[in-house]
Parts: structure tokens; sequence; C-alpha cells
């Protein structure tokens, strides 16, 4: 059974003047994924979820919501979508539920019970008549959340929610996150350089660099090429990785330019691989054992370096 896309974007393109904010970027989002648009301050992530938000025109390209393209069928699409790219302007004397009342009767949202299921969602049932000017960042951040889970979206459009939250503030709104992936299978597409917290979240990767997807990666790839590993400088790699193959049966492992050989094997007895290579007239300048992470991956793929 062939998986539905929520979200497609073809060379979806936008200047500002002469300056290419977003160059071509295709992206893909199947339903239910949590997509991390990962990507440095000015890369191009708040422009792309503004265009698919219908917040800011595309200049060329096309977004396809749904299975929808065109302004008439993409308009009904976005009724099924919900989108936080910063924190909503509430009134500051009033409270949470006088907040997002209004913003319900503003948007035509149907049924008043939809101001208490978002602020369940978000437990922020219980704050009473504590106005928003008190509010903690965090608390500011689950309103806007709620005001963007109030029509019950399909799909969910975060830029940046967890920036300024303290650690405590960023697990809870992963937490929440998470809860309605799974319990509403909301689809959701969330942008961070925050690149830690986003590997504990998403389930596939878009990475964003100067207006270019540079590549989309799902969460168990990622996990492969950011295996641990124990890399060796030789000075014959070819030779040292027939070696290590046929004296000590290892398999996995790959030979990379500059004499550089990532070992994913064995890695419990390093002495094994060093005692062999040198007993063999290898001669070893460096032996470490590495462990990436999103970031690290990040970094390579923007440097032009790939792991794996």
């Amino acid at each position: 059974m062939m998986t539905e896309n929520v979200l497609v974007t073809r060379d979806l393109t936008k200047r500002y003047g002469t300056a290419l904010a977003v160059d071509r970027a295709n992206i893909t989002i199947p339903r239910g994924a949590i997509y991390g648009l990962v990507g440095r301050n000015g890369a191009g992530k708040t422009t792309i979820i503004r265009m698919v938000a219908a917040q800011t025109v595309p200049t060329s390209g096309e977004v396809e919501l749904f299975g929808a393209t065109g302004e008439k069928a993409l308009q009904a699409a976005r009724a099924r979508t919900g989108a936080m790219v910063e924190i909503p302007s509430f009134y500051p004397y009033l409270t949470a539920r006088e907040n997002l009342e209004y913003y319900r009767r503003q948007r035509g949202v149907a049924g008043k019970r939809a101001v208490e299921d978002a602020l369940e969602q978000v437990d922020l049932a219980n704050t009473g008549k504590k106005k928003f000017k008190t509010f903690s960042l965090g608390m500011k951040q689950r309103l806007g959340l709620a005001l963007a889970l109030m029509n019950r979206p399909e799909l969910l459009l975060l830029d940046e929610p967890i920036n300024g939250l303290d650690p405590e503030g960023i697990v809870e709104f992963r937490n929440l996150l998470l809860e309605l992936n799974r319990q509403y299978q909301t689809t959701i597409l969330i942008s961070s350089h925050i690149l830690s917290e986003l590997q504990n979240l998403a389930t596939c990767y878009g990475v964003i660099d100067s207006g270019k997807v540079l590549e989309q990666v799902s969460a168990a790839q990622l996990a492969e090429r950011c295996r641990d590993c124990l890399e060796l400088k030789v000075d014959d790699a070819a030779r040292a990785a027939a070696l290590v193959e046929r004296e000590l049966g290892y398999r996995d492992f790959e030979v990379l330019p500059g004499g550089v050989i990532r070992l994913y094997e064995g890695l419990e007895a390093p002495q094994r691989v060093t005692s062999l290579l040198i007993t063999q007239g290898i001669s070893l300048y460096g032996m470490e054992h590495r462990g990436a992470n999103l970031e690290d991956y990040f970094l390579n793929l923007i440097g032009g370096v790939r792991h794996g």
C-alpha cells in the first residue's frame, strides 16, 4: 500500500529582490511523520513554512497539500492545517481561555468545546484567571500551540517552537508533540537549529542550507549513518581493510579517502585491530572511537563531506 503524502513541494522558490531565500526546495512529508527541517538561522526554514501556510507567496514552484494543488483547492486543504510561525499576538490582560475564544470567533471555528479541547491538549486548562502577561515563555508557547490546534489540524506547521525555552520547557513541549502525533496521528513539520532536540523527536529530516534542501533522510537512515565506529588512519587503507576482513572476519567497514577506515564491528576489542595491522607492517597514524549525532551529520553535509 502506498503511503499518502500530506505535503509535497516542487521546486519551491522565494526571492526577495535579488536575494534568493529559498532555492527550488523539494520536500515530501508522509502522513503521520514528524518531519524535522534542519538548518542554521537564515537558511530558509521559516520562508518554506510561511509559503506552505500561505503567509508568503512563492516566487515560483508548487505546494501540494493533501493531494491538492492550485489556489482554490489549496485554500480548502489549508483548513486542515494549523501553523505556529511565531507566538501570536495574544491580549496581555485576557486569560488563556478568553484569548482562544476571541480567536475562535474571529476564525469561525465551530463549537465552543474547541477552546476547552485545545487547552486540555496543551495542559493549560487549569490556568483559571491567570492573565497572559504573567505567563512564562513555556506557557506562552503552549498557548500558541493551542491556537494552532483549535481546528484539529491533520498537519501542524511549527517554526522554531522551542526557541528560548529552558530545558524543562523543551522536554514538556517535546512530549506534547509526541503525544499529539501518537494519539491523533497529527503530521508535524517542525523547524529548528537545535539539532539535538530534533533528534529526540523527528521520524525524518530535511537538511537545508542557503535556501537549498540538500538531503531528505529518515531517522532510521540517519541512525545507520551515525553509528559508532572505530576510525583508523593508516598508510595503506586498501591493504589494511583486506587484512581486517581476511584475518578478523570483519565485514562491516568502509574505506574513505585519505587512508581512513571506519570499522563498525569489533569496537569492544580495538587492540585486535591495532595488533594485526602493526604485525603486518601497516603504519597506524591514529585511531579514534567516534559516534556521530545529527549535528555532526549536518555539519559534515553542509561542509560537503558525507558520513557513510
